[in-house]
């Protein structure tokens, strides 16, 4: 069994970030797509995916992540992707799905760029860096 792991941070509101760590490939990606359907279906129409800590990312991983921007896009959500790796940033480059899932460089970065997530953040009387920061989120 590959190296691979996820949490869920929230929700809060109908919004959560999904973190992953370790590779995303033919064995690892549906348990990925299971978890992003488990969110789907309790709600959770905005998700933030980090995959700051994914070593590695293949075809069948990609695939995973267009179908849940799919699926959060039919309920009217979305699903955005956390990430500063060269080696996972060039995989978005090269396929092209950079213009379709833009990468965000941390969680508090793409949380503000998310008119929704900001809202449901701040309802809970915190800015973004101190959600950020008490959800152990590098911001």
């Amino acid at each position: 069994m590959r190296d691979f792991q996820t949490a869920v941070i929230g929700p809060i509101g109908d919004c959560a970030v999904l973190k992953v760590a370790g590779e995303i490939d033919v064995e690892t990606a549906p348990q990925l797509r299971q978890r992003l359907v488990d969110l789907a279906g309790k709600g959770v129409r905005h998700v933030i995916a980090d995959l700051g800590q994914v070593e590695f990312l293949d075809s069948t991983g990609l695939g995973v992540l267009v179908g849940g921007l799919k699926r959060q896009r039919t309920q009217g959500g979305s699903l955005t992707l956390v990430t500063d790796a060269e080696r996972i940033l060039r995989i978005f480059r090269i396929t092209g799905l950079v213009t379709v899932l833009p990468p965000h460089p941390s969680v508090s970065e793409a949380i503000a760029a998310d008119p929704h997530w900001r809202q449901a953040v701040e309802a809970g009387a915190e800015s973004v860096p101190e959600w950020c920061r008490e959800h152990g989120l590098a911001s």
